[in-house]
């Protein structure tokens, strides 16, 4: 399969202590399900796909061996067999404003029963700059083809701004659809979208697709019954949450909220625990205050770790939860990345310890966009420079 890129592990010298274990926990952001995570000291990525894609943004399956790969640019192709089709499976790049680093195809996923009805959801900035969510149905004829005509929108998003779309979207273990998106853009979040469930942005949604076409809202959102809100809104205060992630055996959501003025975050939705949770932005980014006039309202639920911006990067991008067959010793473990440092490391809940404990685990070049699961819960590292994947292994592992 190829040469394996050496990532070095990083020296406990080479990053604060104090980063590496935050305390500030709420006491409902544990996880109860599920056996302990072992600690990780380093991993290796494997090469899957040398390079081909363009601007690489996810990485997700549709219940087989193949790999689809969302492009910014408006494309998703597959990799199967290590190998990159040469056709892609969908091209809406007519349909696209790309302008800025921020906008273009962000993400897609594939309908839980994918294998019978053919649906897939991409979610993208249309040529406005305002966000699409769109469902497309697979060809009849041909399984490594989408039926490009065959688009049935179920969000048009206004954005006030070019940046802070989100872009996340996935199917929950209830079978409903989570929309993460961002505050709207600009410095500081101006029209207070993030604390305010009347609108959808800075905030995730929950949706049934398989309702009233073309969405129904769940009965048990937290907000459905509030004339002043939006019923589809399941958890706020939130600014780019550029990728989330639920594990796949407890449940529990996995929010990666890209930073403001210094501190990107990683927040945590245990499954055992309500809707409407308020994750703080404006008022606060990570643990600091960030809006002096709101930060004694303690509502607020904490993320279960943060970074400076410096060493370890500008970005961070989540994350996924190895529950895959293949390395058993790295089952548990939360894997994230930075998207300006490239480092990777991993986040385990010590029950011995109460804390959240961050672990460096390699070190590399690579502009990571995505960590993304196949079929089988293995783990892969996009490149978005390069147009590469790269499969997170154990470190010494011999080919």
């Amino acid at each position: 399969m190829g040469m394996v890129m050496a990532c070095r592990p990083l020296e406990s010298a080479e990053r604060p202590a104090s980063l590496d274990i935050l305390r500030i926990i709420p006491p409902t952001a544990v996880p109860l399900i599920g056996p302990a995570a072992q600690p990780v000291t380093a991993v290796a990525l494997h090469p899957v796909l040398s390079g081909g894609l363009r601007k690489p943004v996810y990485l997700t399956h549709a219940g087989d061996e193949r790999l689809f790969v969302a492009e910014q640019d408006g494309r998703v192709r597959i990799v199967k067999n290590s190998e990159l089709l040469s056709d892609p499976f969908l091209d809406i790049s007519g349909l696209l404003a790309t302008d800025g680093s921020e906008r273009g195809l962000l993400g897609l996923t594939f309908h839980p029963q994918y294998a019978q009805n053919g649906y897939f959801y991409v979610v993208y900035t249309n040529r406005d700059g305002d966000t699409e969510i769109t469902r497309y149905t697979v060809s009849a004829d041909d399984p490594n083809q989408a039926d490009v005509n065959s688009g049935q929108r179920l969000f048009l998003i206004d954005q006030p701004y070019g940046n802070h779309n989100g872009g996340q979207l996935a199917f929950g273990p209830d079978g409903y659809l989570y929309i993460g998106l961002g505050d709207g853009g600009a410095v500081g979040d101006p029209y207070d979208n993030a604390q305010d469930p009347g609108t959808l942005l800075g905030s995730i949604l929950r949706i049934d697709v398989d309702g009233d076409p073309p969405y129904s809202i769940p009965a048990d959102n937290p907000f459905v019954n509030d004339p002043d809100a939006s019923g589809e809104v399941w958890l706020i205060g939130l600014r780019n949450p550029w990728a989330f992630s639920f594990d796949a055996l407890t449940g529990d959501l996995y929010i990666s909220d890209v930073a403001q003025d210094g501190l990107e975050e990683v927040n945590f939705h245990p499954a055992h625990s309500p809707a409407g949770v308020n994750f703080g932005w404006p008022y606060f980014e990570g643990s600091a205050c960030y809006d002096a006039e709101s930060c004694d309202d303690r509502n607020f639920r904490f993320p279960i770790f943060e970074y400076e911006h410096g060493e370890d990067g500008c970005a961070v991008i989540g994350g996924q939860v190895y529950r895959g067959q293949q390395f058993p010793a790295l089952a548990g473990n939360y894997f994230f990345s930075d998207f300006c440092s490239g480092k990777i490391w991993t986040l385990r809940f010590d029950e011995t310890t109460g804390e959240w404990v961050r672990t460096a685990v390699a070190e590399s070049t690579t502009l990571v966009s995505a960590i993304s699961t196949d079929a089988a819960g293995e783990l892969y590292v996009l490149d978005y420079a390069e147009g590469a994947i790269w499969q997170i292994q154990p470190a010494g592992k011999i080919y």
